[in-house]
């Protein structure tokens, strides 16, 4: 049975062969993750990759009059800095915290090396850059075509995926400014949601009660996004 908050956690690193999970093991500093945290900003310099093990992390991209939506979401299924062995060392989004938990760090100068080497990491984490790409790509077209209700249903799915339980502590307007629209849209979504009993908002915290009901209401989004995810990466990732 894992240690709480053990590297193994985290399914790339539980997909590493033996020995390079050993040869990576000494190098990985486990970091808590609490809400709100930036791990990068735009356009910074990156010092580390993060593993998270029992958090989320979305990746934001930012305007220049400070509004902002999400590209993307990662946690326990892969690796939060993918412009540190893509060769761009920068990127334009940001990465925040989403849901408060803890993970693992890997310096970049280690991920580097480690990626050059080639092997099962290298692969892994070309991998999971391609799940990563079609997710945002996904997003984008979510965003255009479809309502708030099945942005929400999708971006609920999607942290499920990435959280050991059914529950969710995030704020309406929080996830108004993930998904990029009014906070008013996302309180009649999650209003109708809850009065036909898929989830639960209170304080903050969002109990998802009817998964398979939540599955029914959203839109072909989710299915194109975890479809790819569990076809490229290890079957740990599937739910």
């Amino acid at each position: 049975m894992l240690a709480p908050h053990h590297p193994r956690q985290n399914h790339l690193l539980a997909a590493l062969p033996e020995v390079d999970y050993e040869r990576l093991l000494p190098q990985l500093e486990p970091v808590a993750l609490p809400l709100g945290w930036a791990l990068y900003e735009s356009g910074s310099e990156q010092d580390y990759v993060f593993f998270p093990t029992d958090s989320i992390v979305s990746l934001l991209y930012v305007m220049q009059d400070g509004s902002s939506a999400e590209i993307a979401v990662a946690g326990n299924e892969g690796v939060v800095g993918i412009s540190l062995f893509m060769g761009g060392e920068t990127t334009p989004s940001r990465a925040v915290v989403q849901s408060a938990g803890y993970g693992y760090r890997l310096r970049a100068s280690v991920l580097k090396a480690e990626f050059a080497h080639g092997g099962e990491l290298q692969h892994l984490l070309l991998r999971y850059t391609q799940a990563l790409i079609t997710q945002m790509a996904q997003t984008a077209v979510c965003n255009r075509h479809h309502t708030v209700e099945q942005q929400l249903c999708r971006w609920l799915l999607l942290s499920l995926d990435r959280l050991p339980t059914n529950q969710l502590s995030m704020t309406q307007e929080l996830i108004a400014n993930m998904l990029g629209v009014r906070r008013e849209g996302v309180t009649e979504a999650a209003g109708k949601l809850q009065a036909e009993g898929l989830i639960h908002y209170s304080r903050g915290k969002i109990t998802v009660l009817d998964r398979p009901k939540l599955e029914a209401r959203v839109c072909e989004c989710y299915a194109v996004v975890k479809h790819e995810y569990d076809r490229l990466l290890p079957e740990t990732t599937a739910n």
